[in-house]
């Protein structure tokens, strides 16, 4: 599995022949991430900044796209969203979450999340995370409240997003975890086996 990040919560998550994206942004917004072709396309928020699913059609490529709670299975990937509430832009909306399993392993995507606490319906399907995407700041998660969050569900990697904008949050985040320092890197390649021993590690990727 190869994960890069394109901006706030865009990430493009590549096992084996199968393209995901995550919360593309659209053309509406200011918010600008490369066009690629993808077979699923996951989107937690209805907003400009989320909702580019008509980006991610390219070459021989449509995506499913998933942007609501329910359970669903492409590709022999299975998809679990679930609703949650939070405030962006101004404005109260719903924001779905998200869990995957790919090659194994278990994915959560918070999307725009806006609380400390993962709702009740969704704690079983977040029992065993292998790799957490977590808002920190820009209006969603402070840095305590997003390292309740890693210290509830004890995810075995960490990669935070949104931040774009509020690196300070960021920063906060990396001091309230103890790993101040950590050094961005370009896309994250993993496999089962390499998550042996990882505890809420975090890993910063640069957005490319």
């Amino acid at each position: 599995m190869i994960i890069t990040h394109h901006g706030l919560e865009f990430f493009r998550i590549q096992f084996g022949d199968i393209v995901i994206a995550t919360n593309p942004p659209s053309k509406g917004s200011s918010v600008k991430g490369p066009r690629f072709g993808a077979d699923i396309v996951l989107v937690s928020l209805k907003h400009s900044d989320f909702d580019g699913s008509a980006e991610m059609s390219f070459g021989n490529r449509t995506p499913f796209v998933i942007d609501g709670p329910g359970e669903y299975e492409i590709k022999d990937v299975v998809v679990r969203g679930f609703t949650s509430q939070t405030k962006y832009d101004g404005e109260s909306r719903m924001n779905t979450i998200y869990t995957l399993n790919l090659e194994g392993m278990q994915l959560a995507f918070l999307g725009a999340m806006g609380g400390s606490e993962i709702p009740n319906e969704a704690k079983e399907a977040f029992d065993k995370v292998d790799i957490l995407f977590l808002p920190i700041g820009g209006g969603l998660l402070s840095a305590k409240d997003a390292y309740k969050l890693v210290l509830s569900i004890e995810p075995a990697i960490v990669i935070p997003m949104h931040y774009d904008n509020d690196k300070a949050a960021l920063g906060a985040f990396l001091k309230e975890a103890g790993e101040e320092g950590e050094a961005p890197v370009e896309k994250l390649t993993l496999k089962k086996k390499d998550l042996e021993g990882k505890d809420a590690d975090i890993v910063v990727l640069k957005a490319v």
